[in-house]
């Protein structure tokens, strides 16, 4: 490949530029493998960055995308050869070394995961960070001793991408699934997913002055913080536990001490970042394993490289349903 296709971040006289080049693979930054990029997928972060509403990049130019899935074509490294295929999500890609949205990307080779058995590029990618995200906040759930027997689990943001995937692989397990969302349109489509009961956004996102409320939740994942996150504190079961993985609410956390000492509520923080391989490794078996395939194609719509600038506009307004899968070739 004499040269290879990117969405390119400039900044230009404090102006945010993104569009799509012809790149030559010298300008790849440093890494042991050299990957073919069969696919990215869109996530919130992209386009927080792609938009420039946060800073999620700060030195340029910079390929974003958080994720890819592709073929190895050159490796420095035993551990991968070429034709292996291959998953990478976080680590800094797309933030502080160069992304999933291009053609070719260049990594560490301890930054990657072998495609499981039974799961093909484009569905690594319909998972992608956000169901990486999700089964990470299943298991640190069940760690702490969440069973479907405990009760009910609670899904925010059930439309997203994290928490669709969340609330598949939660019915799939056999839990009673309850999904928070503000989007009336989508009732449908979580019903498909296994969701059991909706509630409106409104119902957990309300700012409550009490320090307690009445206990039902026996397990939460929280992917929207803010005041929804603090009402999910107050209402949590004794001993039970909330996966906390998002600010798409907001950062501030208004609570107090009481759910923690009376009830041992757990707030369990979920880093998909710089999660360590083995978890990493665990978490994509059991992805493999534990997420109804017919609902991931459910959650999946295919995009050109080129429709990225323009989805990250609606995904950071919350206009994205499920997972964006993007065809960087195409």
């Amino acid at each position: 490949m004499t040269t290879f296709k990117a969405l390119l971040l400039e900044m230009e006289n404090d102006e945010l530029r993104a569009s799509v080049k012809e790149l030559e693979p010298a300008a790849l930054p440093a890494g042991e493998v050299l990957i073919r990029v069969a696919y990215s997928s869109l996530n919130y972060k992209d386009g927080l960055a792609v938009t420039g509403a946060a800073k999620v990049v700060r030195s340029f130019p910079m390929v974003p995308g958080i994720d890819l899935a592709g073929t190895v074509e050159e490796s420095s490294l035993p551990e991968y050869k070429p034709g292996d295929s291959v998953v990478l999500t976080g680590w800094g890609i797309g933030e502080s070394h160069w992304g999933g949205f291009a053609q070719l990307a260049r990594a560490k080779a301890g930054w990657l995961v072998p495609l499981p058995a039974g799961l093909s590029l484009k569905q690594a990618m319909g998972i992608g960070t956000a169901g990486f995200t999700a089964m990470l906040c299943v298991m640190a759930l069940e760690n702490h001793g969440l069973t479907p027997a405990a009760g009910e689990v609670v899904v925010t943001g059930a439309t997203g991408g994290v928490g669709s995937l969340a609330a598949a692989i939660l019915a799939n397990l056999g839990y009673r699934v309850v999904a928070s969302t503000g989007r009336a349109e989508a009732h449908d489509y979580l019903k498909s997913l296994g969701v059991a009961e909706i509630i409106g956004r409104e119902v957990l996102g309300a700012p409550s002055k009490r320090p307690m409320e009445s206990a039902r939740w026996a397990g939460a994942v929280d992917s929207v913080g803010g005041d929804t996150l603090s009402t999910l504190i107050k209402q949590m079961a004794p001993r039970a536990s909330v996966a906390a993985c998002g600010n798409a609410g907001g950062i501030g956390l208004n609570t107090t001490v009481l759910p923690f000492i009376l009830r041992g509520v757990n707030l369990l923080g979920i880093d998909s970042v710089m999660c360590p391989p083995d978890v990493r490794r665990e978490a994509w078996q059991r992805l493999a394993r534990d997420l109804p395939l017919a609902a991931l194609e459910q959650a999946i719509q295919v995009v050109p490289l080129a429709e990225v600038v323009s989805l990250s506009e609606q995904i950071i307004k919350g206009q994205v349903r499920g997972r964006t899968v993007i065809d960087v070739n195409a």
